[in-house]
This record gives structure tokens, sequence and C-alpha cells, in this order.
């Protein structure tokens, strides 16, 4: 491709920016001008110019709706490190922020999970880390670069391939779900599945496609009704089904209780009802039960109510629909929808300025930021920074706490607790407070009493069963507990003694 067509894919892209400025305008223009000098007549391993790949990435981040100053970063965000850029260039161009931003992203890319040393890793680990905390906007440029990346992974060697793909599962798929991006994590995920396990992939694709024809079939009859149900109540709804993505598909068929049977998994296709307001998401609720039954012993999740720590939204209920086959509805308002697609890119920094009083014009012109750190994992994430001095301490405690599956379960009064995969009651006691889980007695979930090993699952409610005096923790939680709070409170317990 030419430089004419990339010329005419920046125009569109300014096309899609109709809330911006005129200066808003100019500056990505002289940002683009500033790109194509940087990188010449460079080719990717594709044999496209270079300059797209930084064109497609600044598109995704436009697709977030992010600020002028993050999509002139996602522009900029290879001219130092792949062009002829430095960073007083930048400063002296756009100013301190885009330069900032720029710089993050180069610090972020070192970023290796194979072909150099495991503490050269984790230090980038940590710079990435801290860089978050600093402004999260460069891991929004990050993962737009890596989206693109991934799109066009096929023009590298197979060993390259794989070695990116296992970095997008491991590291850029879990943070995007982290930060309430939901639909980036899924693509993220179904770009890397066929790099990484290319059978399973294949097997996957063509077992699935029945099932997805028959679920599509019935989802389409639900959704003419329910859209007809909610006119007649006066709202103004919108009713689609999703197909589950192919990755996500793959992790629950291998799940012991699955075993592989597509009939066990009730959202192969789900249906999503969006309505303007929260008090039409109770209504949609109790029209989408008028219609079809609800499966007694899957229940409703609330999560209106008790939001993921995520920031998720939605209620999720599943239904006898036509034909008998068990269907998911997805209920939401149109923001919450929003919001879980596109998560903490496209309101996270908006609402969190607004609520701090920034001015309307700053807002609109994307200069007013919130305090990354307000995400509490990322605090968290930092605070191990200056207490883990042992690379491999800490490359356990962010990929099994950071960036592992999580599981959201529920104290008795209600609180939600964001847990990894593997939680434990024990686990559970130490997040809700450093010292409950010395006086664990016993653990409750659901009603049922439980050993202190079992793992639990999300929608789980945990009640701790306190003893009156400290209870000496034992030294096999060591071999059960997941969380690095958890094991850091039981080893400083014994250090101690």
């Amino acid at each position: 491709m030419s430089k004419q067509q990339a010329d005419r894919e920046f125009r569109q892209l300014l096309s899609l920016l109709t809330d911006r400025t005129r200066e808003d305008l100019s500056r990505l223009e002289q940002a683009w001008e500033f790109t194509k000098l940087a990188h010449g007549e460079t080719l990717r391993k594709s044999g496209e110019l270079y300059i797209f790949h930084p064109l497609r990435a600044a598109r995704i981040l436009v697709s977030w709706h992010l600020d002028t100053t993050t999509i002139i970063a996602g522009l900029l965000h290879d001219t130092i490190e792949d062009g002829g850029a430095t960073r007083e260039d930048i400063v002296e161009r756009f100013g301190e922020d885009e330069a900032t931003l720029v710089d993050g992203v180069t610090k972020v890319s070192a970023l290796r999970l194979k072909g150099s040393t495991q503490n050269v890793f984790v230090e980038s680990l940590r710079k990435m880390i801290l860089v978050m905390a600093q402004d999260l906007r460069v891991v929004f440029v990050k993962l737009a670069d890596r989206m693109h990346n991934m799109q066009t992974l096929a023009a590298l060697p197979p060993e390259k391939q794989k070695r990116i793909a296992r970095e997008t599962l491991e590291i850029f798929a879990p943070l995007a779900e982290r930060l309430g991006m939901g639909s980036v994590k899924a693509e993220l995920e179904d770009l890397a599945f066929p790099y990484l396990y290319p059978e399973e992939y294949k097997t996957v694709v063509s077992g699935a496609e029945p099932f997805y024809r028959e679920a599509s079939e019935h989802t389409e009859k639900m959704t003419s009704a329910l859209i007809s149900s909610l006119q007649k109540e006066g709202i103004e709804g919108k009713v689609y089904g999703r197909q589950k993505h192919l990755y996500s598909l793959w992790r629950k068929l291998s799940r012991a209780e699955i075993e592989g049977d597509f009939m066990k998994i009730h959202d192969i296709v789900a249906l999503r009802v969006l309505v303007p307001k929260v008090s039409d998401c109770y209504a949609a609720l109790g029209i989408v039960h008028s219609l079809y039954k609800p499966v007694p012993h899957l229940g409703i999740s609330d999560f209106i109510a008790q939001p993921k720590p995520n920031g998720y939204k939605s209620i999720h209920t599943k239904v006898f629909g036509p034909g008998g086959r068990i269907v998911e509805v997805q209920i939401r308002t149109f923001q919450m929808h929003e919001e879980a697609e596109n998560g903490a890119a496209a309101h996270w920094a908006y609402s969190e300025a607004k609520s701090h009083g920034a001015k309307s014009e700053a807002l609109e012109k994307g200069t007013a930021t919130a305090n990354a750190t307000k995400l509490s994992w990322v605090k968290e994430l930092v605070s191990w920074q200056d207490q883990m001095t042992d690379s491999e301490e800490f490359l356990k405690a962010v990929k099994f706490d950071a960036f592992q599956h999580r599981n959201f379960v529920f104290s008795p009064n209600g609180d939600v607790y964001d847990l990894p995969n593997g939680a434990t009651p024990v686990d559970f006691a130490f997040a809700v407070h450093t010292k409950l889980g010395f006086y664990i007695q016993g653990a409750l979930v659901n009603g049922k009493i439980v050993p202190l090993t079992y793992h639990l699952k999300s929608g789980d409610v945990v009640e701790i069963l306190k003893s009156k005096n400290i209870h000496e923790p034992s030294q096999h939680w060591l071999d059960s507990v997941v969380t690095t709070t958890a094991r850091r409170q039981i080893n400083r317990y014994f250090h101690k003694k």
C-alpha cells in the first residue's frame, strides 16, 4: 500500500472525530506528518509501509473514544523506538504529555516473556506497572499497538508468532479484562488462540458451528418476542444475540464439569437486552421471565446492584428458551454496555475526572485525567514493588494475583471480593482483613461448611467462622493459598515466631 492510501485512511480517521476542535484536528495532522517523516519508507515484515501500523493503532484508540493527546501518542508511539525521533523532538513539537506517553509505551514495549532472562522480564514488568500507576493512557496505547500487531501476526516467523501470542494471552488480555475492556480482552484471546493451540482451535471451530447455528435460531425467535414485549411496555430497547468467543468457549469446554460437552454450555449464544435506564433493566427482567421460565438452580446474577470490581454492570439470567434449551440473557443500559465493551478506555478517566470537578471544556479536550492508582489492584501492585526484592516472588505475585482468571465472591453482607482462580476461604479471610486469617475456625460457603482448602467459585457467599482468640495458622495453608496477601501474612507470622 502506498503513502497516498495511508493519507486517505488518515483522512477517514479525522472524519470520525466530529466532537474535536479545529485545534485538535490540526495537532493530529502535525502528528501524522511527523510520523511519516520519522518512519520514512521503512517496511514491516508483511511488506507494508510501517506508517500503516501507528495509523491503525490510532484508529483503534479513536474507536475507544479516547482523548486527542492519547490518539497523538498512538500515532507517535514508535517514532523513538523504530523511527528517527528523540524525546526532545516530541516535547518541542507536541508537548510534555505526549512525550511522556510515548516514553511510557517505549518502556512497556521492552516487556518480553521469552528471549531474555527472567530478571530482565521482571524489571520490564515492574516498569510497566509503575507507568500504569502514573498514567493509565500508556496502557491504552500499548493495548491498541498489541491489537494491531496481533491482527498482522501471520507475517512473522512461527517462533515469533508463538512468543507474541503467549505474551498476549498471559499479560495483555488479562490486563484488558482487569480494566473492564471486555471486547478488547476477547478479541486479543481469539487472535492468539490459533497460534498457540492450533489443533484445539480447529476442533472448537468445527465442533461449535452446528451449536452456534441451532442456538442462533432459538435466540432469533426470542429476540422478536422480547422486542415486541418491550415496545408494549413503552421501553425503547435493543435486543440482539452474541456468539461466545472461541477461546472463552474452549476454556469452558475444558472444565472438569463440562468435559467437552457443548450441550452443557448455556451461553454459547447469549441474548443481550439494552435499555435506556436502570429501572428499565429490572422491568426488562420481569418481561423476560414472563415470556420464558427462569432456570431455578442457575439463578440470577445482579451485577448492577453488586458490580464486579472492574466496574462491570449487568443482570444475567438463564431461562428455558424455545425447545427447552437453556439460554443466558444479559440485561444492561446502553451506557453499561459501552463500559462493558471498552471499560476504562472509554469512560474511566472521563467520569473520574468529572467527579473531581474538572471543567467540561477540559474533559472534552481530554486534558483532565484521573489518578490511575485509584484502581485498587494497580495500587496493590505498586506497593509490592517496594516489598518484594526477589524477582521470582514478584513475578509469581503479578501473574497469579493480577493477571490470572478472577472470581467474584461475596461476604454475607453483600460486599464483593475479587480473587484469583483457585482462591480458598483462607485467601478470602486475608482479603477481607489482614488479621482475620488468624482467627479462622472454619468457613461456610453458600451456607454449608467447607474445608479451608475449598476452591471458591464466582458467586459464592463466604462466611468465616471466627475464634475469640488468635488461632495459629497451619503450615499446610501455604500449600493451598494462592493470593500474595495470604502467603505473605502467613510467612510473616511463622518468621516472627
